[in-house]
């Protein structure tokens, strides 16, 4: 049975905002993802709504669909003082309760805030509005420099573009890696980027422009992790010096050398464990972690499991 996602909208919405989940939930044709997701758009006021830049918007459901909702996203939010309207923050706490995923994206996360869903949970917005979430939110533990919080039950990310990493794990995690890497190839973005990577970075590691002499060096590494790589051999390739690069390397990805290489590691592991057969041994090798007990302990401190019930959780329909 597919699973309802409710996206919310309201007057002087940014259309940007609202085509996030619309684009990553909803399915151009009947495929794969058609089998798991009915996407719902829902007015949270009375219409027709007003979008920024001038155009109205009609909407066939209200707040009343949320209530069959299995997901419930909101996209933004128009004024980070202003309240939502209490009919708004009942309906969301209401599907909440009943068990539903909700998701704030961007400015969401303050309709959340409001809601009273994020009071003692870790959760994350745009930088630029960090300040003005933790004033007026304190009981809510604000990771301001982060992509996207996964609190299980409650998710929220930064800005735009993490709206959509944030909707592509939430597809990754419900439907496996397979279903959403073709959600990620329909939109020509990544197909993974951590919760845990930088908001603000000169170059995103995944956005490393065509042409930069370090494309060729990461792409490079990626088809090379069951290697030994390390800072001075990936220096010598682009012939730097070892303090050089790795000012240059921070500078291009958000990231130093080695957290770069454990966490792209990890994601091949993760992959393998999501797309294959292979035992656990043949996948650390794979991966450059040398060996299982490795690759146990560096899944542990990274995602609190082992990958054994990764695969299990993770490895998607059959």
């Amino acid at each position: 049975m597919p699973r309802t996602v409710a996206v919310v909208a309201f007057d002087r919405i940014s259309p940007f905002h609202l085509s996030v989940p619309c684009i990553v939930f909803e399915e151009e044709e009947p495929g794969a993802l058609a089998k798991h997701y009915r996407l719902r758009v829902c007015a949270a006021e009375r219409g027709p709504l007003r979008a920024t830049p001038g155009f109205e918007l009609r909407m066939d459901r209200g707040l009343p669909s949320l209530s069959q909702a299995d997901i419930v996203i909101v996209p933004s939010w128009r004024n980070l003082e202003e309240r939502p309207p209490e009919t708004l923050l009942s309906a969301l706490r209401r599907a909440h309760a009943r068990g539903a995923i909700l998701v704030g994206l961007c400015y969401g996360a303050f309709v959340l805030a409001d809601a009273g869903l994020l009071d003692g949970r870790t959760a994350t917005t745009h930088w630029k509005a960090a300040p003005t979430f933790a004033r007026r939110f304190p009981a809510v533990r604000l990771q301001s420099d982060v992509l996207y919080v996964d609190e299980g039950d409650v998710l929220t990310s930064a800005g735009a573009a993490a709206g959509i990493d944030c909707c592509l794990h939430l597809v990754r995690k419900q439907c496996g890696a397979e279903i959403a890497n073709h959600v990620a190839r329909r939109l020509v973005v990544a197909p993974h980027r951590q919760g845990g990577q930088a908001q603000y970075i000169e170059h995103p590691s995944t956005e490393v422009p065509r042409g930069h002499h370090f494309t060729e060096l990461l792409d490079w590494a990626r088809a090379h992790l069951h290697e030994p790589l390390d800072v001075d051999a990936l220096a010598a390739r682009v012939a730097m010096s070892r303090r050089s690069f790795t000012r240059h390397f921070r500078k291009v990805t958000g990231t130093s050398v080695t957290k770069w290489l454990l966490e792209q590691r990890l994601f091949l592991a993760q992959r393998l464990l999501e797309t294959t057969d292979h035992s656990i041994e043949r996948i650390a090798e794979a991966a450059g972690f040398g060996g299982a007990v490795s690759l146990r302990q560096h899944f542990g401190a990274a995602y609190a499991t082992t990958p054994s019930a990764w695969r299990r959780e993770f490895r998607g329909p059959s």
